[in-house]
């Protein structure tokens, strides 16, 4: 507890007020017996507030018991003053509804809270006081000073919510397989010519020879598997698939050749597999069809794993049997051929000429990844431009167009552009996007609402909502949702939570930056810690590089106990 005295101005005031005080001649020459405790000291703002607690404690014998006082904290700074909401209390003997304090002594405590502005930085608290005795004209006590300064650190947040690209999907290789299948009669093994002359088969030719002469394609290798029906003996089947995938060998050897396909003979080029019976495919043409009987059938599949016993089990349902023969295992007497190759897309040198001369040659994801190319904003502009313009119902391309312009500080551009992209499709990115815009217009509870509904667009939005958690006051939520990862923000919520060591080891991880708060920031949390080295040093460097900030430490009270170190005075000068 603080016990403050009348300096020679304030019993000079004192004095002229004496000879009207009446009765309450000693509340005012003894006002410096009245003990004040503030907390916090000096008052610092909290969520855009300046909050402050007062416990006022008067001494025996002050209050005169026919008093009522009116007491009203006030933050005065340069060019103006801000009150508190007063406070009335009165002596033992007034009949009204107030705070009574006793002639013996008494105390009485205050919370009240004020908007803080930037001029409050540097300001003192002082207690104003009136006393008046039934309907006679108030006497004023000398006003006295309680605390000094606001602390504002939680100002110096950077608003810099993050907005999100939705990037390109762009594959400079797309592997693709060209397939095709080839039926047998049962027992047989041959390939026949009907076979040969299915569009599939001959679409299937005519991929490989393109790709054979196309230099954006590469043909990897190529796989063959061969199968026999489930019915019938096993070694039979055995050796019905095994000639089936050699006369697909045969087969996709000789075209392979024939289209001059490079590699085609060497090892491993062509790999072959062999089913003699293939009860997977039995089971998942059984699950497509219409057969009546057809869950009877699956059931057997999974109580039966003997394959003799499960062909016995499904020739004793007989009349489905009959279908079987028909519908399901012919198709299983196969060949399937499959030829992988990798597409080769646009070079960068190539994609960046199309994007400059001739921008409708891309598609979409093409032309979004052209952006991503160039560093110039103005650039990036004119391709997202492009990509949305040639693809309208993108909401990619529009996103995008908005987070540039959001780098170039076009906001109510960047808005408009955000705003068309949610009407093509509201997802989380989106929404985090305009929560950025709102922040930067100053409406933090739409900027929570949206950032909180879109927390699916990853830790970006935890980022923001940290910022959000700083700016209300609530510093543990706000460490909590900058995580681990160091930034300016991390560390000064991790201040503002009281953690001094955390907030130095994460700025410290950020290492040699450009950014003056970042040492200014530094030189707080080293004052906080009664650090002077940590102070001196991180101040010096921060002053360097923005001399902006001298002013700003002279006035801030984080620095009160520097006032009159000769090092701290000559960096702030």
């Amino acid at each position: 507890m603080k016990k403050l005295t009348l300096n020679l101005l304030t019993l000079g005031v004192a004095a002229v007020v004496l000879s009207s005080c009446g009765g309450l001649n000693k509340m005012v020459e003894n006002s410096s017996t009245v003990d004040y405790d503030v907390q916090p000291s000096p008052v610092e703002t909290h969520g855009g507030e300046v909050e402050v607690t007062i416990k006022t404690t008067f001494p025996d014998k002050y209050f005169n018991k026919k008093a009522v006082v009116t007491a009203t904290p006030v933050l005065k700074y340069e060019g103006g003053q801000t009150e508190f909401e007063p406070t009335t209390l009165q002596g033992e003997k007034v009949e009204a509804n107030n705070k009574v304090i006793s002639y013996a002594g008494g105390d009485y405590s205050y919370t009240g809270k004020i908007p803080y502005s930037a001029e409050m930085l540097k300001s003192e608290l002082v207690i104003e006081m009136s006393a008046q005795i039934k309907d006679k004209d108030p006497v004023p006590i000398p006003g006295i000073k309680i605390a000094d300064g606001v602390i504002a650190t939680p100002t110096l947040v950077n608003d810099d919510a993050k907005t999100i690209l939705d990037g390109d999907k762009f594959q400079r290789i797309v592997p693709e397989s060209y397939d095709a299948e080839l039926l047998y009669v049962i027992n047989k093994h041959n390939i026949r010519n009907s076979e040969l002359r299915k569009e599939e088969v001959k679409a299937f030719q005519n991929k490989i020879s393109t790709a054979s002469t196309d230099s954006t394609i590469i043909i990897k290798d190529a796989k063959i598997s061969s199968y026999a029906s489930p019915d019938g003996e096993y070694d039979l089947n055995e050796k019905l698939s095994g000639n089936r995938g050699s006369s697909a060998e045969s087969y996709l050897t000789r075209t392979l050749k024939k289209m001059k396909v490079e590699d085609y003979d060497v090892e491993g080029f062509l790999s072959t597999m062999e089913t003699a019976e293939d009860w997977d495919g039995f089971k998942k043409l059984m699950e497509e069809s219409d057969i009546e009987d057809k869950e009877l059938i699956l059931r057997v599949l999974s109580m039966y794993s003997d394959p003799a016993v499960r062909e016995k089990e499904i020739k004793n349902i007989a009349e489905a049997f009959e279908e079987i023969k028909v519908d399901i295992l012919p198709l299983l007497r196969r060949s399937q051929l499959a030829v992988n190759v990798d597409n080769i897309g646009y070079s960068d040198e190539e994609i960046i000429a199309f994007s400059q001369s001739n921008p409708d040659t891309l598609n979409l994801e093409e032309i979004l990844y052209a952006a991503t190319l160039t560093d110039d904003n103005a650039e990036k502009l004119r391709i997202y431009n492009i990509a949305s313009k040639n693809n309208p119902q993108s909401f990619r391309a529009k996103n995008n167009v908005g987070y540039v312009l959001m780098q170039m500080g076009k906001t109510a551009e960047a808005k408009t552009a955000f705003e068309e992209a949610q009407a093509l499709k509201d997802n989380d990115i989106v929404k985090n996007n305009l929560g950025a815009i709102a922040l930067v217009e100053g409406d933090i509870t739409k900027a929570e609402e949206l950032f909180t509904s879109a927390m699916g667009a990853g830790d970006v939005v935890n980022y923001n909502l940290g910022i959000i958690k700083i700016m209300q006051g609530d510093y543990t939520a706000a460490v909590n949702y900058f995580g681990n990862k160091p930034s300016f923000n991390a560390g000064l919520a991790q201040l503002l939570n009281d953690d001094v060591n955390k907030c130095l080891a994460t700025l410290g991880e950020l290492g040699e930056v450009d950014d003056a708060i970042v040492y200014y920031l530094k030189a707080v949390a080293g004052a906080r810690s009664s650090q002077d080295e940590v102070v001196l040093k991180n101040l010096q460097i921060a002053v360097a590089k923005d001399a902006s900030l001298k002013a700003y430490a002279k006035k801030d009270a984080e620095f009160l106990s520097y006032a009159a170190n000769e090092t701290f005075v000559g960096v702030v000068e």
